[in-house]
């Protein structure tokens, strides 16, 4: 397995699979839209990486910067290649290439409740096993409460505050509705 991270541009040539991958694996209350992640992209701050065994596709992540901070914002890996240590490689590929930061994302929470609470208590036992910890933060985006995990140190609400305003800038921002609940 050769496990390599391509950055996504305008030119990518799987932009196609991406886009697939992306709405198959992200509910539709979850997802930004596609052509406004695109367009962020660009910015210097934000990394969309294809994922690639040798030449095949098999996933994306899309990671957002600032200061010391890394946020996984969207990682999906193709259900056909699931279970085969993709996963794994990838989240190790990126502590390598942002070593010294802070990583976390958010996962949704545990709720006994839900329809995918098994695959949710799977989703919690993959990122513990890839060394990330709860920070015993939650975070609202519009009506869905997650958990953020993370490594190298915790994320304070007014960090997280910075990060997105960074990304999304003013107006965005004031449309979404994102926030750490401490």
């Amino acid at each position: 397995m050769d496990v390599t991270l391509k950055k996504v541009t305008r030119r990518f040539s799987d932009h196609k699979l991406l886009k697939q991958l992306y709405k198959k694996a992200f509910p539709i209350e979850e997802r930004a839209p596609f052509w406004l992640l695109s367009a962020k992209a660009k910015k210097e701050n934000v990394d969309f990486w294809a994922i690639y065994d040798s030449h095949k596709f098999v996933g994306l992540i899309y990671i957002v910067n600032y200061a010391d901070l890394s946020y996984i914002f969207y990682f999906a890996v193709l259900d056909s290649e699931r279970g085969k240590g993709y996963g794994s490689k990838v989240l190790e590929a990126v502590k390598q290439k942002y070593q010294n930061r802070r990583i976390f994302l958010a996962i949704e929470q545990l709720d006994e409740d839900s329809e995918n609470y098994d695959i949710r208590v799977k989703r919690k036992r993959f990122y513990r096993k890839n060394g990330f910890v709860a920070l015993d933060l939650k975070l609202k985006e519009a009506s869905v409460v997650y958990e953020l995990m993370g490594i190298g140190g915790t994320v304070t609400a007014q960090e997280y505050d910075l990060l997105i305003g960074a990304y999304a800038g003013r107006l965005l921002k004031r449309l979404v509705t994102m926030k750490i609940i401490e």
